[in-house]
Protein backbone atom coordinates (compact mmCIF):
# COMPACT_ATOMS: atom_id res chain seq x y z
CA UNK A 1 0.00 0.00 0.00
CA UNK A 2 1.65 3.31 -0.72
CA UNK A 3 2.14 5.89 2.06
CA UNK A 4 -0.35 8.81 1.86
CA UNK A 5 1.19 11.60 0.83
CA UNK A 6 1.86 14.29 3.49
CA UNK A 7 -0.40 17.21 3.60
CA UNK A 8 2.86 19.92 3.10
CA UNK A 9 3.57 18.29 0.17
CA UNK A 10 -0.06 18.88 -0.95
CA UNK A 11 0.04 21.85 -0.40
CA UNK A 12 3.48 22.93 -2.13
CA UNK A 13 1.98 20.72 -5.48
CA UNK A 14 -0.79 23.47 -5.14
CA UNK A 15 1.02 26.53 -4.55
CA UNK A 16 4.26 25.61 -6.53
CA UNK A 17 2.86 24.03 -9.50
CA UNK A 18 -0.73 24.74 -9.49
CA UNK A 19 -1.59 20.98 -9.07
CA UNK A 20 -5.24 20.22 -9.14
CA UNK A 21 -4.88 16.82 -8.34
CA UNK A 22 -3.13 17.91 -4.93
CA UNK A 23 -5.93 20.45 -4.10
CA UNK A 24 -8.55 17.94 -4.97
CA UNK A 25 -7.20 15.18 -2.57
CA UNK A 26 -6.56 18.61 0.42
CA UNK A 27 -10.39 19.35 -0.13
CA UNK A 28 -11.41 15.27 -0.01
CA UNK A 29 -9.55 15.04 2.88
CA UNK A 30 -10.46 18.01 4.95
CA UNK A 31 -14.12 18.77 3.08
CA UNK A 32 -16.13 17.24 5.55
CA UNK A 33 -13.99 19.04 8.64
CA UNK A 34 -14.15 22.60 7.48
CA UNK A 35 -18.12 22.09 6.83
CA UNK A 36 -19.04 20.81 10.28
CA UNK A 37 -16.51 23.07 12.32
CA UNK A 38 -18.10 26.00 9.68
CA UNK A 39 -21.39 24.74 10.44
CA UNK A 40 -20.98 24.33 14.19
CA UNK A 41 -20.17 28.26 13.96
CA UNK A 42 -22.84 29.74 11.97
CA UNK A 43 -25.36 26.84 12.40
CA UNK A 44 -26.14 28.07 8.20
CA UNK A 45 -26.11 25.43 5.42
CA UNK A 46 -25.35 28.24 2.72
CA UNK A 47 -22.40 29.73 4.80
CA UNK A 48 -20.57 26.94 5.56
CA UNK A 49 -20.68 25.26 1.47
CA UNK A 50 -19.35 29.40 0.84
CA UNK A 51 -16.67 29.45 2.78
CA UNK A 52 -15.42 25.67 1.80
CA UNK A 53 -15.65 27.32 -1.50
CA UNK A 54 -13.76 30.25 -0.42
CA UNK A 55 -11.33 28.63 1.77
CA UNK A 56 -9.33 25.98 -1.39
CA UNK A 57 -9.75 28.85 -3.17
CA UNK A 58 -7.73 30.77 -1.43
CA UNK A 59 -5.25 27.73 -1.31
CA UNK A 60 -5.55 27.60 -5.25
CA UNK A 61 -4.66 31.52 -5.88
CA UNK A 62 -2.23 31.27 -2.88
CA UNK A 63 -3.64 34.18 -0.82
CA UNK A 64 -2.73 32.22 2.14
CA UNK A 65 0.91 31.09 2.54
CA UNK A 66 1.28 28.69 5.06
CA UNK A 67 4.51 28.27 7.41
CA UNK A 68 5.45 24.66 8.62
CA UNK A 69 7.42 25.93 11.51
CA UNK A 70 4.08 28.20 12.74
CA UNK A 71 2.46 24.81 13.49
CA UNK A 72 0.57 22.25 11.79
CA UNK A 73 -1.23 22.67 8.70
CA UNK A 74 -4.44 21.03 9.93
CA UNK A 75 -4.61 23.64 12.93
CA UNK A 76 -3.51 26.11 9.80
CA UNK A 77 -6.75 25.29 7.85
CA UNK A 78 -9.03 25.31 10.82
CA UNK A 79 -7.87 28.98 11.85
CA UNK A 80 -8.05 29.99 7.98
CA UNK A 81 -11.83 28.46 8.29
CA UNK A 82 -12.31 30.66 11.25
CA UNK A 83 -11.23 33.60 10.19
CA UNK A 84 -13.32 32.96 6.58
CA UNK A 85 -16.33 32.46 8.86
CA UNK A 86 -15.92 35.49 10.68
CA UNK A 87 -15.62 37.34 7.87
CA UNK A 88 -18.25 35.51 5.58
CA UNK A 89 -20.68 36.15 9.08
CA UNK A 90 -19.46 39.87 8.67
CA UNK A 91 -20.41 40.21 4.81
CA UNK A 92 -24.35 38.83 5.69
CA UNK A 93 -24.56 41.19 8.35
CA UNK A 94 -23.84 43.93 6.37
CA UNK A 95 -26.23 42.72 3.53
CA UNK A 96 -29.08 41.93 5.16
CA UNK A 97 -30.94 42.25 8.56
CA UNK A 98 -30.48 40.33 11.16
CA UNK A 99 -32.98 37.76 11.98
CA UNK A 100 -32.70 35.65 15.03
CA UNK A 101 -34.37 32.31 14.20
CA UNK A 102 -33.99 28.91 15.94
CA UNK A 103 -32.04 26.20 14.48
CA UNK A 104 -32.40 22.61 14.68
CA UNK A 105 -28.91 22.05 12.70
CA UNK A 106 -29.08 17.95 12.94
CA UNK A 107 -32.69 17.90 11.27
CA UNK A 108 -30.86 20.79 8.42
CA UNK A 109 -28.00 18.69 8.08
CA UNK A 110 -29.11 15.35 7.63
CA UNK A 111 -31.37 15.91 5.03
CA UNK A 112 -28.88 15.70 2.30
CA UNK A 113 -26.16 13.27 3.58
CA UNK A 114 -25.79 9.59 3.31
CA UNK A 115 -26.19 7.47 6.82
CA UNK A 116 -22.46 6.54 5.90
CA UNK A 117 -21.49 10.19 6.21
CA UNK A 118 -23.73 10.80 9.25
CA UNK A 119 -22.44 8.29 10.82
CA UNK A 120 -19.08 9.55 10.42
CA UNK A 121 -19.72 12.59 11.09
CA UNK A 122 -20.83 12.01 14.51
CA UNK A 123 -18.03 9.38 15.46
CA UNK A 124 -15.71 12.33 14.74
CA UNK A 125 -17.91 14.80 16.41
CA UNK A 126 -18.08 12.42 19.35
CA UNK A 127 -14.07 11.95 19.39
CA UNK A 128 -13.77 15.73 19.33
CA UNK A 129 -15.73 16.34 22.31
CA UNK A 130 -13.98 13.32 24.28
CA UNK A 131 -11.13 14.83 23.71
CA UNK A 132 -12.41 18.46 24.69
CA UNK A 133 -13.49 16.99 28.09
CA UNK A 134 -10.07 15.59 28.68
CA UNK A 135 -9.14 19.53 28.36
CA UNK A 136 -8.15 21.25 31.84
CA UNK A 137 -11.29 23.36 32.10
CA UNK A 138 -9.59 26.89 31.78
CA UNK A 139 -8.72 25.59 28.19
CA UNK A 140 -12.12 24.03 27.26
CA UNK A 141 -13.34 27.63 28.29
CA UNK A 142 -11.01 29.19 25.95
CA UNK A 143 -11.44 26.95 22.89
CA UNK A 144 -15.03 27.29 23.12
CA UNK A 145 -14.85 31.24 22.81
CA UNK A 146 -12.41 31.16 20.20
CA UNK A 147 -13.33 28.34 17.82
CA UNK A 148 -16.82 27.88 18.84
CA UNK A 149 -18.63 31.18 19.42
CA UNK A 150 -15.61 33.31 17.53
CA UNK A 151 -14.35 35.60 19.96
CA UNK A 152 -11.05 36.72 19.44
CA UNK A 153 -8.12 36.08 21.66
CA UNK A 154 -8.24 39.99 22.67
CA UNK A 155 -11.97 39.66 23.38
CA UNK A 156 -11.07 36.27 25.24
CA UNK A 157 -8.53 37.80 27.17
CA UNK A 158 -10.69 41.00 28.18
CA UNK A 159 -13.79 39.14 28.73
CA UNK A 160 -12.23 36.34 30.90
CA UNK A 161 -9.75 38.89 32.63
CA UNK A 162 -6.74 37.03 31.36
CA UNK A 163 -3.51 38.10 30.05
CA UNK A 164 -3.26 37.93 26.32
CA UNK A 165 -0.48 35.71 26.58
CA UNK A 166 -1.84 33.27 28.64
CA UNK A 167 -5.32 33.10 26.47
CA UNK A 168 -2.63 32.62 23.18
CA UNK A 169 -0.40 30.37 25.43
CA UNK A 170 -3.71 28.13 26.34
CA UNK A 171 -4.94 28.00 22.90
CA UNK A 172 -1.59 26.65 21.65
CA UNK A 173 -1.61 23.67 24.18
CA UNK A 174 -5.04 22.62 23.83
CA UNK A 175 -4.55 22.75 20.48
CA UNK A 176 -1.59 20.14 20.89
CA UNK A 177 -2.92 18.19 23.07
CA UNK A 178 -6.38 17.54 20.99
CA UNK A 179 -4.11 16.76 18.28
CA UNK A 180 -2.86 14.44 20.05
CA UNK A 181 -6.06 12.98 21.81
CA UNK A 182 -8.01 12.32 18.04
CA UNK A 183 -4.50 10.95 16.56
CA UNK A 184 -4.96 8.36 19.85
CA UNK A 185 -8.21 8.15 18.64
CA UNK A 186 -7.51 7.39 14.81
CA UNK A 187 -8.16 11.06 13.99
CA UNK A 188 -7.10 12.29 10.58
CA UNK A 189 -5.42 15.05 12.18
CA UNK A 190 -2.46 16.07 10.58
Amino acid sequence: MPQEIKDIDLYRKVVEDQDSSALRQLYRKYEKLIYSFTYKMTADREIAEEVIQEVFLKLWKKHAPYDSSKGKFSSWLLTMTRNTCLDALRRRKKHESVEYLEHDSLNEQVQNETPADIVEWKEKGNAIRDCIRTLKEDQQRIVHLFYFKGLTQQTISRSTDTPLGTVKGRIRLALKHLHSCLKGKGGQME
